[in-house]
């Protein structure tokens, strides 16, 4: 059976085929789909989202260590949370398949950073596979599975952006029948003491010289000849761009990673006039093969900065003098109209950095739909760096800037679960006179809606037992937690006002659920008596895309304010900013009581 799939929708297909047990990860952008799509369709695989990364990582390893395949899913950066088990999971290899999909988001479409995790791979000396379509993404997840027992080693699959997103015809196969297999007790090769520990380092190197022999051998890397004296290295995304951009060269396309299939590339590289690395990101393969004594040039024409794509390409073989002019690609990226991001309608944070916002205090800031404040008209996050680090941010800036000056860390629900209750205790610990903010709008808002341990459902859609974030804050020992309604903004005000002013930690929950969720907050938008506006701009500056300014002006010159019915959700914030109190609610419809 052939179906038009994702990359991600494909990964989830080779998890089925190759009887996974178990599917574990935390929802991150560009990986997401992974998990979802396992849920909804291949219920034989048992499914959950974590609190974080690590833990993601760590009930993988429980699975295969028990006997089932394992399959755990992750963004780039989610791989550094997971990084203490990963290095040392590399040491004491599987019991049966494991397998880590770790999903690099170059550009940072939606993200911090834009790392390259095939450094990862290598640092831990794992292998890793790269996929460059929906089908290779399925098949490799099923070779790595086979790889992971056949070398007693972890793999990475390393998905990119374009690859998780993009779709392609993919042709099913039935699931694999996998001999019964349970948990084998070996403490020597589980129990990472040093002494046990120095005996698998070794056993890692050995390990490593069988995947540099497997590399040279395997068709994952394999040489496509059509007769040119040019010849390409690459794998990945970058694999296609150049194909589109340049059909006609000799490609060595690189499936099998890590360790890289030196000898192989130093015979295609004799056998060509000239030879060139496209890659994306970093310069992986070329660092690897000029230290083999391989003389290629790859980052010299390819920046290593964001994402390639044919026009990319195109103008770095032009400047390679390896192509005379750039025909076919698309539209150089710099010159597409820009879509910056913003709060939804209705967003239930906005009140909050509206608040904030007129008390003037510092702001430590964390990932999740709510770092948008930082852009105008809100403008209102002072740091964002990683997930959790709002809360240790403040209190490093409360130790030396003093408590009268007023910090305050915003976290979201999800991204407190994963990694701000340490942070909270260590608030608690310290003595830190720091207000943290949790903005609890009920989902994993960002990625698309995913469920976390307060939703009360599980991935596989099960009740589950809620988080109950006040009692939570006050067993690490917070004497005053307070619960608001982000869309009261005088109250929410009155509230942070107090806490800031108040010594010692406190805690400001915000309980309303995300606007996208479940559904409009009121039946009625709210709308301009255009009579009554001043055009004082006051509505413009909470940065609602439901205002907007009309084309009638007051006698000043000023825009009136005019709300998008359709958008409107009916949070009420604007009309609380009109001072001439020119919002209301929209009437009642004729005949609706």
């Amino acid at each position: 059976m052939r179906r038009l799939l994702s990359g991600n929708e494909a990964v989830a297909r080779g998890a089925f085929e190759a009887g996974v047990k178990l599917a574990a990860g935390y929802p991150g952008t560009p990986s997401t789909e992974i998990l979802e799509t396992v849920a909804m369709e291949y219920r034989s695989i048992y499914s959950q989202w974590s609190p974080n990364e690590k833990v993601a990582f760590e009930v993988g390893i429980g699975a295969s260590l028990g006997g089932g395949r394992a399959l755990v899913t992750m963004k780039h950066v989610g791989l550094n949370v997971a990084a203490d088990p990963f290095m040392t999971f590399a040491y004491t290899g599987v019991n049966v398949g494991f397998v880590v999909i770790s999903a690099d988001d170059p550009e940072m479409h939606s993200s911090q950073n834009e790392q390259d995790n095939r450094f990862f791979a290598k640092f831990a000396q794992i292998p890793f596979l790269e996929p460059s379509d929906s089908q290779e993404s399925k098949d490799f997840t099923l070779k790595a599975f086979e790889i992971s027992e056949k070398f007693d080693t972890p793999v990475m699959l390393r998905m990119t952006t374009r690859i998780s997103h993009s779709k392609g015809i993919v042709e099913e196969g039935e699931p694999v029948t996998l001999p019964e297999s349970g948990f084998k007790r070996d403490m020597q090769k589980y129990v990472m003491i040093p002494a046990n520990a120095k005996k698998r380092h070794v056993v890692v190197g050995e390990r490593l010289e069988k995947l540099r022999q497997y590399s040279e051998e395997t068709d994952l890397n394999r040489i496509e000849n059509n007769g040119s004296s040019v010849g390409i290295i690459t794998g990945g995304i970058a694999y296609q761009y150049a194909k589109d951009v340049f059909p006609d060269a000799d490609y060595f396309k690189i499936g099998f990673g890590f360790p890289l299939p030196i000898e192989k590339i130093r015979k295609f590289v004799s056998a060509h006039k000239t030879n060139l690395i496209v890659e994306e990101l970093e310069p992986y393969y070329e660092e690897q093969l000029k230290a083999a004594g391989i003389n290629v040039d790859g980052k010299k024409y390819f920046s290593r900065l964001g994402e390639l794509s044919p026009y990319r390409v195109a103008q770095g073989l032009k400047e390679a003098g390896i192509i005379k002019e750039i025909v076919g690609a698309e539209i150089p990226p710099e010159e597409l109209f820009p879509r910056p991001p913003i709060l939804c309608p209705g967003c239930p944070h906005r009140g909050a950095f509206m608040a904030l916002k007129k008390l003037g205090v510092a702001v430590t800031g964390d990932i999740g739909c709510y770092t948008l404040s930082v852009l105008p008209p809100l403008e209102i996050m002072d740091t964002c760096i990683c997930m959790g680090a709002s809360i240790g941010n403040a209190i490093g800036m409360e130790k030396v800037r003093g408590h009268k000056k007023g910090v305050v860390a915003v976290i979201g629900d999800s991204t407190f679960l994963h990694s701000g209750i340490t942070g909270l205790l260590d608030a608690v610990y310290n003595k830190s006179n720091v207000t943290v903010i949790i903005l609890d709008n009920r989902i994993t808002a960002m990625t698309g809606g995913q469920q976390h341990p307060a939703t009360g459902h599980t991935l596989m859609g099960e009740k589950t037992r809620e988080v109950n974030f006040v009692e939570l804050a006050k067993a690490l020992g917070v004497e005053s937690v307070r619960e608001v309604d982000p869309y009261d903004y005088d109250g929410l005000l009155k509230v942070l006002k107090e806490e800031i002013a108040r010594p010692g930690p406190s805690v400001v929950i915000t309980n309303r659920a995300c606007v996208l969720m479940p559904k409009r907050i009121m039946d009625r938008p709210y709308v301009v008596i255009s009579e009554e506006c001043n055009g004082c701009s006051a509505c413009f500056r909470i940065g609602c895309p439901a205002i907007m300014p009309s084309k009638e002006l007051t006698k000043h010159n000023q825009p009136k304010a005019i709300i998008d019915p359709v958008l409107c959700t009916g949070c009420s914030l604007c009309a609380q900013v009109c001072q001439p109190e020119a919002i209301v609610l929209a009437p009642e419809p004729a005949g609706v009581k």
